[in-house]
């Protein structure tokens, strides 16, 4: 865990697909995969559209990246933004990249980013197109790390979004996750069917990038599948205190 969190990330904002009001999410949430070593965001800084971004760089110590859009009908931006990945790629200076748009252009370049081997986390909102998505090691919704910041700190107001955004959000129904869970217990448990709860959450994550017990109003997901009523869940303590193992499996 703490050697994922000494991942070396490049933070890449397309300015045109994304609220201002986000930033401070999209920062906390890059802090559980890693450390931002480039923090970049591209945009016309000339449009006024773009002016509340700029009242949050400073604070946030991102670079603004000019990029004046030359043909009409063009997307400049996201030209910028995707060769400077790449020469930050060849770079060598990093070991992932968070690409925080809603824009499916995006999906080629995080597509090669992963054949070069790097992780891979893009942030969007929901109307982000599928195939960004899929082509993504993990993907974050930023109406979803907004709604849970919110309300991390009132238990039950958490827990009274659970119903409302179960099956609102993402490309997973509760069914289809339900058997996707089922499929991967039987695949990867041990003789007495129990599999360990971290593998089945990276197993999860490398089947459905989108995946998130976050979007279902769970922060963690050893509440989210005890939720689901369909899986047995069992603790066993290490020799380190604060350290417990979850381990689950299908009912019979």
């Amino acid at each position: 865990m703490d050697k994922d969190k000494d991942k070396r990330i490049a933070v890449l904002i397309d300015a045109d697909n994304v609220s201002e009001k986000y930033i401070k999410y999209i920062i906390d949430e890059i802090s559980n995969h890693g450390v931002p070593t480039y923090k970049r965001i591209y945009g016309d800084w000339t449009k006024p559209q773009l002016a509340p971004w700029k009242n949050v760089l400073l604070n946030y110590s991102i670079t603004p990246i000019q990029q004046y859009n030359y043909t009409t009908g063009k997307n400049s931006t996201d030209a910028a933004l995707i060769i400077d990945a790449m020469d930050i790629l060849y770079s060598k200076n990093v070991d992932g990249f968070c690409i925080v748009s809603s824009d499916s252009d995006f999906t080629r370049l995080a597509s090669r980013l992963r054949e070069a081997g790097m992780y891979v986390i893009g942030m969007g909102e929901k109307k982000t197109p599928t195939p960004f998505i899929a082509a993504c090691e993990k993907f974050k919704y930023l109406e979803v790390l907004a709604s849970m910041a919110s309300n991390i700190e009132e238990t039950e107001s958490v827990k009274t979004v659970h119903k409302n955004q179960e099956n609102k959000v993402g490309t997973i129904s509760r069914e289809k996750l339900i058997e996707a869970i089922k499929t991967i217990i039987t695949e990867i448990s041990d003789e007495d069917g129990w599999a360990f709860l971290g593998e089945l959450g990276s197993t999860l994550n490398k089947r459905y990038p989108d995946f998130d017990s976050r979007n279902y109003g769970y922060t963690k997901l050893t509440p989210f599948v005890a939720s689901l009523n369909k899986f047995e869940i069992r603790s066993i303590k290490t020799s380190n205190p604060s350290i417990t193992l979850k381990y689950v499996r299908n009912k019979e």
